[in-house]
């Protein structure tokens, strides 16, 4: 702080050292801006893929386990269960990645000697929130087809809306992570609709095939 005081007041009897200090605290205000916007995007399309990943797994476990067993009971627990599972792993996961991230970061904060800058440790990533969100994402999607399926008695109907509520919300997600990651519109959004239909599809039928062999 000291240091600062006496760069100012030098600063201040000299207008050209000055400006250059007024220069430099804008590009550093700026780069920060830079980082800070950078991050709040990162952190935006991991919960989108997050939501993703928690529509597309417990769809799946819904749809194959629906494949042999038709009763509305058993496709929603099925689904619960893939939820609870599912949003604990990848907090669990999203946990341990991003601690060995900061451990990193920190590590070379202190071999570069900024250990002492509270600013510098403000801006590595924290792993509790990382795990929070990951939670959160994760139980976002996997409602949409637990939803879909609770209040249909019909098999077949109940099975089409879940497919018909997953696609839709795939369209969503593949548009989000198109916006946040500059991709093509189109081609991202199709792509991750072709993809759910292929694991959907793939779980239905493999399910289905292994439900015959057992009998």
């Amino acid at each position: 702080m000291a240091t600062l005081h006496s760069q100012i007041a030098s600063n201040e009897a000299n207008p050209s050292k000055l400006s250059n200090f007024d220069v430099e605290n804008q590009k550093q205000q700026q780069e920060i801006e830079v980082f800070d916007y950078a991050k709040r995007a990162q952190w935006l399309r991991a919960a989108v893929l997050g939501a993703n990943d928690g529509l597309l797994s417990t769809a799946s476990l819904m749809v194959g386990v629906g494949a042999f067993r038709k009763d509305a009971k058993t496709m929603i627990l099925t689904g619960v269960a893939g939820l609870v599972a599912g949003a604990f792993s990848m907090a669990i996961g999203e946990f341990v990645s991003v601690y060995s991230q900061y451990d990193i970061e920190l590590a070379q904060m202190k071999r570069e000697g900024e250990e002492q800058d509270q600013t510098q440790r403000d801006r590595l990533p924290n792993p509790f929130h990382a795990a929070l969100a990951s939670v959160l994402a994760f139980a976002l999607g996997a409602v949409v087809p637990l939803l879909g399926a609770a209040f249909i008695k019909d098999y077949k109907v109940r099975l089409g809306v879940v497919v018909a509520v997953v696609s839709l919300a795939l369209l969503v997600f593949g548009g989000l992570g198109a916006v946040l990651g500059k991709a093509p519109m189109a081609k991202s959004t199709l792509r991750v609709l072709i993809g759910g239909w292929v694991a959907m599809g793939v779980t239905f039928g493999l399910t289905k095939s292994v439900g015959y062999i057992g009998e």
